[in-house]
């Protein structure tokens, strides 16, 4: 299990834990977002980065949340993604336009960040979210086993 610090963000109105991550032989910030599904990427930074447009693969999905139901989504695979000292080769990642967060950072005086780590990661290699310590810890090796789900269900009565 690999140990990787984060940075606790006081917002003044709440919290968000980065952390640093290596892409593409530089090094960004990444959100933890244990409710994001999949760790998401910003087209732009990645364009300004030297990814070419078309390396972009079009997923026809329009994704949900970040303030939208309507925006459109790609699929990117990145030669490697690493974590302090996790890495793995051949990450899928998907990409959007973070524009708007980025603009809410930077008029909180904060630092831009490329995306958002999401569940892909944090669920497959069971991590580990110590805020007290400020460290995030993640498993060498994806987990194999499912996950239990529970399926939501709506009375329409109440």
């Amino acid at each position: 299990m690999y140990t990787i610090s984060l940075n606790i963000l006081d917002l003044q109105d709440g919290y968000h834990a980065l952390v640093d991550v290596k892409i593409l032989d530089q090094t960004f910030k990444l959100v933890v977002d244990t409710g994001a599904s999949k760790t998401v990427l910003d087209k732009n930074t990645l364009l300004e980065s030297g990814i070419q447009k078309d390396q972009f693969e079009n997923t026809d999905i329009l994704s949900s949340g970040l303030g939208t139901n309507n925006m459109q989504s790609f699929k990117l695979k990145l030669p490697y993604l690493q974590i302090g000292e996790w890495r793995k080769e051949n990450f899928e990642v998907a990409v959007l336009d973070l524009a708007t967060i980025n603009y809410a950072y930077s008029q909180m005086g904060l630092p831009s960040v490329i995306g958002v780590l999401g569940g892909d990661i944090l669920v497959h290699y069971s991590a580990k979210i110590d805020y007290a310590k400020e460290t995030i810890k993640l498993n060498k090796t994806k987990k194999a086993k499912k996950l239990p789900t529970k399926k939501l269900t709506l009375n329409a009565d109440t």
